[in-house]
């Protein structure tokens, strides 16, 4: 099993290695990297990789999510590098079972577990936002679909955000993605979140804004596991 030091450095996670789909972890692609070659077992009949595109069978953790009202698109397999995979590794720090460690450095976000372990999850994180974050909070409010208002870094970022001023309605079409974990300190919001993407492809990357986003498939198991009052450590490195 792969080992975990939340302020070890890139190069120490390019270590990392994934396990097997058929161990019973439930594993999620996110981001844009080499092709993968372990397709046989997770995706659907689309498996010709020269006819573009290869979506993951429903029924799978990569695969299409009925949500509601809503349905989640299955991800494409065939531009997403494997180590981006949601998945188990070791964790060789002493954080306490449920807290989730956030390395804005790595892009990663690690929920620690008991015996030593933890999930590890790909992240994308905002420019601006993300690097005025640093230290503890807790999760102090959670929402499914979550309304979405764009802050005036992001509007000054991406001046097409002005249409959305005023806010916008949970829904696919909402850049805080299916679900969003927002932390507090001292009982306030600290206007940092933890939410889903309509741009799956930015995972694993530095976007031009938002907080940390994970793709809606790992969103939505991270928000099933975690309950208010989870601890967060966020680390610059």
């Amino acid at each position: 099993m792969p080992v975990f030091s939340p302020d070890e450095t890139s190069q120490d996670f390019k270590n990392l290695t994934r396990r097997g789909f058929l161990t019973g972890l439930l594993l999620v692609n996110a981001g844009c990297a080499q092709p993968r070659s372990d397709y046989s077992s997770e995706i659907s009949s689309h498996s010709d990789v020269s006819a573009g595109p290869i979506y993951a069978a429903a029924g799978t953790p990569y695969g299409p999510i009925i949500d509601g009202e809503y349905e989640i698109d299955a991800l494409d397999l065939s531009q997403r590098s494997i180590e981006l995979d949601r998945q188990e590794i070791a964790l060789n720090k002493n954080y306490p079972p449920g807290t989730i460690v956030i390395n804005l450095a790595e892009r990663r976000l690690y929920l620690a577990q008991a015996g030593g372990t933890a999930l590890r999850y790909a992240i994308g994180v905002g420019r601006s936002e993300a690097i005025n974050f640093k230290g503890s909070a807790i999760i102090g409010r959670k929402a499914e679909w979550p309304h979405w208002t764009p802050t005036a870094n992001m509007i000054q970022a991406k001046p097409e955000y002005a249409a959305y001023k005023n806010g916008l309605a949970g829904g696919l079409e909402n850049h805080l993605g299916a679900r969003a974990l927002y932390l507090y300190r001292d009982g306030q919001d600290t206007n940092f979140r933890l939410h889903g993407t309509t741009e799956p492809e930015t995972i694993g990357t530095a976007v031009s804004s938002g907080c940390i986003r994970l793709v809606n498939q790992d969103i939505i198991d991270l928000y099933q596991r975690v309950p208010l009052g989870t601890q967060v450590v966020v680390l610059q490195s």
